[in-house]
Order: C-alpha cells, then sequence, then structure tokens
C-alpha cells in the first residue's frame, strides 16, 4: 500500500524535508532500494550511502541536508524503522473461526474472533480471548488462559495451568510449563518431585522459538511485562522475571533465581540457582554468575565479577608471558652471580 511522505510522517512524529505529496511504495535498505522506496539512515555513513542509492526518500535524525531526496527528520530514525516497517509489510490477518481438524474440548471457551488453525489441540476448561491466533499444531493444556490478541506459531506446547496476559507472541516449537528438574536422592536413586505449579506469562512479552520455561513446583514461574526471550532459552522452574528484561539466545537461567526489572542478559549466559538479580543488571556473553548482582551493575566472566575487576584481569592475564619471561631472565642473572 502507497503512502505519501507527508502521511508517514504524521505517523512518525516527524517533518518532511522536501516534496510531503512524494509517493512511496516501499522499504529497503539503501543497497537494494528501488526508486519509490524509502529507506533510513541513523548515522553519517548511512546517510552517504543512502543518499547515493536509487531510493526516493531518507528517515533521518541528524542535521542532515539533501538537493536528491525527500527527507523525513524524526527524533530517533531506528525507533522510526520499527514503527514504519509494519506500514508496508504488515501481519497477515488470520480469519476467524476453528479448522476442522482441530480438536477442542466441550468444556474450552474460544472467543469467536479467535482463530484456531489446523491440528491444534484445546484442552478441558482452557480459555482463548479474542482476536487470538493459533498457526497450528498447537496444544494448549487444561485450564490455560489466553488473553486478548496472544499468537502461537506453529508446535508451540503449553502445560494445564499456563496463563498467558494480552499481545504475547510465542515462536515456533516453545514449550511452556514443562516439569521443573526437581529429584530428591532416596536410596541411591533419584526420586522426581512432583511439579505443581505453573507458568504466568504477563502483557507484551515476546519468546522466541524452541524456548522452555518450565512450571514452578509449587507457585508459579513468572514472566514479567514487556519481557523478549530469544531462541533457545531455557528457564527453570519458580524462576521470577521482572518487567522489560533482554535474554539472549542459549541463556539457561536455574531454579528460584529472581530477577529485577530491564535485566539484560547477552548470550549464553548462565545463572546459579536462588540468586537475586538487581534491576538494570547487565550480564556480558558467556558469563556464568554464581552470585546475586546489586542494582545497576555490569559484569562478566566466569564465574562473573563486575566488569571493571574482570576486565583487569583480563589485561594481567595478557601481561603473563611478558611477566614469566622477565622473571626467568632476572633468575638467570642471579643464578650467575
Amino acid at each position: 500500500m502507497p503512502f505519501t511522505a507527508a502521511e508517514i510522517a504524521r505517523h512518525l512524529g516527524g517533518e518532511v524535508l522536501g516534496d510531503p505529496d512524494l509517493t512511496l511504495r516501499g522499504f529497503a535498505p539503501a543497497d537494494r532500494a528501488q526508486p519509490g522506496d524509502l529507506t533510513f539512515a541513523e548515522n553519517e555513513n548511512y546517510f552517504r550511502r543512502a543518499e547515493q542509492s536509487a531510493a526516493s526518500a531518507i528517515i533521518i535524525d541528524g542535521p542532515f541536508t539533501s538537493t536528491a531526496k525527500v527527507l523525513i527528520r524524526v527524533p530517533n530514525a531506528r525507533i522510526a524503522f520499527a514503527k514504519v516497517l509494519p506500514l508496508f509489510f504488515p501481519e497477515p490477518v488470520l480469519p476467524p473461526g476453528v479448522h476442522p481438524t482441530a480438536v477442542v474440548a466441550p468444556s474450552a471457551a474460544i472467543d469467536p474472533s479467535a482463530h484456531i488453525g489446523p491440528h491444534c489441540v484445546i484442552g478441558d476448561q482452557a480459555v482463548i480471548g479474542p482476536r487470538c491466533a493459533l498457526h497450528g499444531g498447537d496444544h494448549v493444556g487444561a485450564n490455560c488462559r489466553l488473553g486478548e490478541e496472544v499468537v502461537l506459531f506453529p508446535n508451540v506446547t503449553l502445560y494445564a495451568g499456563t496463563e498467558i496476559g494480552n499481545r504475547v507472541r510465542i515462536h515456533a516449537g516453545t514449550v511452556i510449563g514443562s516439569d521443573g528438574f526437581g529429584y530428591v536422592q532416596d536410596g541411591g536413586l533419584h526420586r522426581k518431585v512432583p511439579q505443581i505449579g505453573n507458568v504466568i506469562i504477563r502483557d507484551d512479552v515476546e519468546i522466541g522459538a524452541n524456548v522452555t520455561i518450565d512450571r514452578g513446583a509449587l507457585g508459579p514461574t513468572t514472566i514479567g511485562r514487556g519481557t523478549k526471550i530469544d531462541n533457545l532459552v531455557q528457564v527453570a522452574h519458580n524462576v521470577t522475571i521482572g518487567d522489560h528484561c533482554l535474554l539472549v539466545s542459549q541463556v539457561g537461567i536455574a531454579g528460584s533465581t529472581r530477577l529485577g526489572n530491564y535485566v539484560i542478559l547477552a548470550g549464553q549466559v548462565g545463572l546459579a540457582g536462588h540468586l537475586k538479580i538487581g534491576n538494570r543488571v547487565s550480564v556480558a556473553a558467556q558469563s556464568g554468575v554464581m552470585t546475586s548482582i546489586p542494582d545497576g551493575e555490569k559484569w562478566l566472566g566466569s564465574p562473573a565479577a563486575p566488569d571493571r575487576q574482570t576486565k583487569r584481569q583480563m589485561i594481567a592475564l595478557q601481561r603473563l608471558p611478558e611477566l614469566l619471561r622477565r622473571v626467568a631472565e632476572l633468575e638467570k642473572k642471579l643464578q650467575s652471580t
């Protein structure tokens, strides 16, 4: 669907520098843009490439000027990029209704506006809210509750009792509510501790593909509002994740650890169990966290420590071969005297 530069500027809260009636039919990166396309530039290097491209207009947030392109100046070009893409590439609207191959328990409640795709299974007493979309092959266990506009991509599994808020997106292959890893030694055997809690996911959460979030042993495992979880993440039983956290791919969190709000765990971070991670904590990639972290700190390494301390240790290790060489030379001199 085409838009004028003025319409896009209004949508983004920006201003047009040039022809406001210019028609834009698509969005593309500068190296692939064609006439009629919109692109964006968040720094001088990007702007030079965008101005030399075939694009007809550029979203900017700096003091750039151009005699060749229409510019749309906004407060933040990257945020504008995220806002404008849905205009040109809207998600498909799935029709309401239940596919004839779906298996729905008679006691389940499905809002008439929801879309239930092929081969989905909806258990007893499950509730599917307005405008939800289950793409296909999804399993929603007994007593699950889905709020408004929840999207389950193919082959998502929700174990019994899972509670999901509004506008939650869960990508393919993810399992929510599987048993926590709980065992006790009994006569040389590992006796399973029944996991009778559930998982609660708050509003506006997005969960990537092939994520596993375990149900609590007694109480819930909780994912806070606005949190985003990348692919291949493991969240163990009774973990609490605060609001607006970011968990990057292959993060693993052991049982009963609590994360504050706005925590960032980079790729392959591992957290031991029963820790408390404060608000606005950042942990660098491949770090292994063994102790609790206060608010606002940045940690690094395995075992993880405050980043400045770890960086000093890394620098010292890099200097160690030279130090050993110098010590060896001193020893030879002492032995020769």
